[in-house]
């Protein structure tokens, strides 16, 4: 019999054949969503203290925890797949720190609204990636995904700001228009950088779907952003 043939993971390891590109496929997704946790949670500690009370600095902190706690399952998931997590999450800090460094908010409400924008269009695109995801690993995804809270939080600080200063909902608008613009180049880099992902996309989609139905998945991304913007009292 011919052994399977193997290629080399991004975290180091020797996988081979069709479940090999799936695996891969699991790690990537896992590792993205990892990194992604990971500097949410150290993201929001760092903007707790800039909160106006401390019933506010409070919720921010346990967004914080949420987001760790998150970052622990995965972790742990990928360990179950034999991964290395700090491998499965190396190929994604590029695109993801050079998103941070290119949308650092000015003030509180900034930094509230980003998590909220940025976090929105990343759940949506990993929930679109994850849907073709082997279990239990989508379940894991999905249920953390759904898990994510704070938007009511959110939505109230920011609806409370606009309405005490109608100016401030022209300057928030226009910081959205940015952030969905860095998130999408994001979500799309990681696309194109990481092929592991958008063949689960198109494998997992069947016949039919291809580059073009990305671009319908981006376009999805996009108007659910635009719903995002008008709970917020904002035009996208």
């Amino acid at each position: 019999m011919t052994p399977p043939r193997l290629s080399r993971s991004s975290d180091g390891a020797d996988r081979g054949g069709a479940r090999g590109e799936t695996l891969q496929a699991e790690i990537d997704l896992l590792g993205a969503l990892a990194y992604g946790e990971l500097t949410g949670f150290l993201r929001l500690s760092a903007h707790a203290d800039k909160a106006p009370t401390l019933e506010q600095t409070a919720e921010v902190g346990a967004l914080a925890v949420e987001e760790f706690h998150h970052y622990q399952l995965l972790v742990e998931r990928l360990r179950e797949l034999g991964a290395d997590p700090q491998g499965a999450m190396r190929p994604f800090v590029a695109a993801v720190d050079a998103y941070h460094e290119r949308t650092t908010p000015n003030d509180w409400l900034e930094g509230l609204l980003k998590a909220y924008v940025g976090e929105g269009i990343a759940t949506d695109f990993y929930r679109e990636v994850a849907a073709f995801a082997p279990e239990p690993t989508r379940d894991l995804v999905v249920r953390l995904l759904d898990e994510t809270s704070g938007a009511e939080f959110v939505v109230g600080a920011v609806l409370e700001a606009t309405e005490r200063d109608p100016r401030v909902a022209g300057r928030l608008a226009l910081w959205g228009r940015r952030l969905v613009g860095e998130a999408l180049s994001q979500a799309q880099r990681v696309a194109a950088d990481r092929s592991s992902l958008t063949t689960l996309l198109v494998e997992g989609g069947g016949a039919g779907t291809d580059l073009v139905a990305i671009g319908k998945m981006f376009n999805r991304l996009t108007e659910n952003h635009v719903r995002r913007m008008l709970r917020l009292g904002l035009t996208a």
